[in-house]
């Protein structure tokens, strides 16, 4: 099945308490895209990219499937990212932003991106979202990502977006922020009262929960658990970007509760992946054998006899 991942493509610099590194590919796009490229091919990356974008990252998108025919190349400079974070990696500091040739992107899909059932929106306006789904004339199945700066300075628009979405994932924060609950579970309902018919509110290293219909529609997972994190940033889209590769090469439009629930799983053992080294590196050197060990290993963590 097609699949189209729109969304941010950028530059990060990033610091933690034992290494840095400059240059490393960034936005929640690139990471979406590898994430459910390890389930289905073609993935069409939609974004946009400054001439000093390092042509390495391009070559290795386009190495692991990526089709880049939807990525539009600027004569600016590209989105930057610098960050920081503190010694128990829940933290982090933003150290400059540079919004760059985001600040008038309007994404611009080709023939084949406009033709897939499958769309990711990934952490974006909500204005660039709804005008990358204007040009989807076949989707069956639309997944999408915010935060809190949409929540606060765009809440209209992104009202506007819950009501096109299949499928809203969202960290704990911001779906208490979005909903004015400190409850996770109303939080949960009352974002499904928004549009979506299921939400997923992830909880960092605690996991996630998936909301489907009615009470009786629940299911909390566990986040994989990894004895050390090297660098979380992209973890969340590369979660939800594992979540819909995997409905995808299932070919699951109309997922029953019972496939998102397998969906979610999937997303967490390839999220715990992205955290083991910086940027999409680990995520570069993971193959389908690697993604089945760590959920067969989820399931036995998970199971137990009543």
């Amino acid at each position: 099945m097609s699949l189209l991942i729109s969304g941010s493509i950028g530059i990060d610099n990033i610091k933690t308490p034992t290494a840095s590194e400059d240059g490393l590919l960034g936005g929640s796009a690139a990471y979406a895209a590898l994430a459910a490229g390890l389930f289905v091919k073609p993935v069409h990356l939609v974004g946009i990219v400054g001439a000093d974008f390092p042509k390495a990252h391009l070559d290795m998108l386009t190495g692991k499937g990526i089709e880049l025919g939807s990525v539009e190349r600027s004569a600016g400079e590209s989105f930057t990212w610098s960050g920081e974070y503190h010694a128990d990696m829940n933290t982090r500091d933003t150290l400059k932003v540079g919004i760059n040739v985001l600040e008038h992107w309007q994404p611009k899909l080709s023939a084949e991106a406009a033709g897939v059932k499958f769309a990711m929106l990934g952490n974006m306006s909500p204005d660039n979202q709804l005008q990358t789904l204007e040009q989807c004339k076949a989707v069956e199945f639309v997944a999408a990502d915010t935060m809190d700066l949409w929540i606060n300075i765009a809440n209209d628009r992104l009202h506007d977006v819950m009501k096109k979405l299949d499928l809203l994932v969202i960290n704990d924060g911001e779906a208490k922020q979005f909903t004015g609950t400190s409850n996770l579970i109303e939080a949960g309902r009352r974002l499904q009262q928004k549009g979506p018919k299921y939400v997923v509110v992830k909880r960092g290293e605690h996991g996630s929960f998936l909301f489907g219909n009615g009470p009786e529609e629940f299911f909390a997972c566990s986040a994989y658990p990894l004895s050390s994190v090297f660098d979380p940033t992209g973890a969340g889209d590369s979660f939800l970007g594992g979540m819909i590769g995997w409905l995808a090469s299932q070919s699951k439009s109309k997922p029953t509760f019972e496939e998102l629930k397998v969906a979610v799983a999937h997303g967490s053992v390839v999220a715990s992946f992205t955290c083991e080294a910086f940027s999409t590196q680990r995520l570069e050197r993971v193959d389908g054998a690697d993604v089945k060990k760590r959920l067969e290993e989820l399931k036995a963590y998970t199971a137990f006899a009543a």
